[in-house]
């Protein structure tokens, strides 16, 4: 497990618990004691916890683990998913991407797609995000005709909401929105972490003729604080090969297509 992996874990493990003992995560994530109270201390500079003696807990703000820690999380089920996602994509689309790591995989295999890269004809894609992170790998492309919505960026997760950013999706139409999210439930619809993220989303969800979220298999049959959207706004669900025969049996039983990589 290398240092990131590690921070990760950390940061999970706290997430869920509240409280950490420094003894205790060393036998966990099998490394030495100085090495989690330095882990510790690295993430307190950051504000991300509360050192204690002996440990940490989680700091008196809503949890949400920041999306450069998330990246490393079963990363590569979400490479294959943005693969299979990609493949949904037709020349000429206007797609959008909403932030997140699964998000962000769907645009690097939208991008390197060799059918789609003739930048030589001008622009074959239109992509409109409002993630900063998907924003400066796609600005390089020039294959891609890029729109970066408006808004104040979020630290926790690249996205850019508030008023400001409804003032571009308001005049816009999307061909297919690819929604990551925090939970997705077949009984009641999609759901992010942060209110603000879920507002945006939603509009984003509006304005587009098809919704395909692309979620792994551990946010399936959950729920999270805000809702997106109800189910009968979204036409298909990517997912990875653990996903359960139960959980999209489910999915599929609320008229949702779903692809698996």
């Amino acid at each position: 497990m290398n240092r990131h992996e590690r921070l990760s874990g950390l940061l999970e493990l706290l997430g869920e618990r509240g409280r950490v003992d420094v003894d205790e995560l060393a036998d966990e994530l099998t490394v030495s004691a100085a090495t989690i109270r330095r882990d510790l201390d690295h993430l307190a500079e950051q504000q991300l916890l509360t050192r204690t003696r002996g440990g940490a807990v989680v700091n008196n703000v809503s949890y949400d683990l920041p999306l450069r820690y998330k990246s490393g999380r079963r990363a590569p089920e979400k490479s294959k998913i943005g693969q299979t996602a990609a493949a949904l994509v037709g020349a000429g689309d206007v797609i959008g991407l909403n932030g997140g790591t699964t998000t962000t995989e769907v645009a690097r295999a939208v991008a390197t797609r060799g059918d789609l890269a003739r930048p030589s004809d001008g622009p074959t894609l239109t992509v409109v995000t409002n993630a900063l992170n998907i924003a400066n790998e796609l600005a390089v492309r020039q294959h891609i005709k890029l729109v970066v919505t408006g808004g104040v960026a979020r630290p926790q997760s690249f996205e850019l909401t508030g008023p400001l950013a409804t003032k571009v999706l308001s005049d816009i139409t999307l061909d297919v929105l690819f929604l990551g999210v925090d939970a997705i439930d077949a009984d009641s619809g999609a759901y992010a972490h942060h209110e603000g993220e879920a507002s945006i989303n939603a509009l984003m969800v509006e304005r587009a003729q098809r919704v395909v979220v692309v979620a792994d298999s551990s946010k399936l049959g959950c729920r999270a604080f805000a809702r997106i959207c109800a189910i009968p706004r979204i036409h298909a669900l990517v997912t990875d090969s653990d996903a359960s025969d139960a959980v999209l049996a489910g999915f599929r039983s609320v008229g949702l297509a779903v692809h698996q990589d």
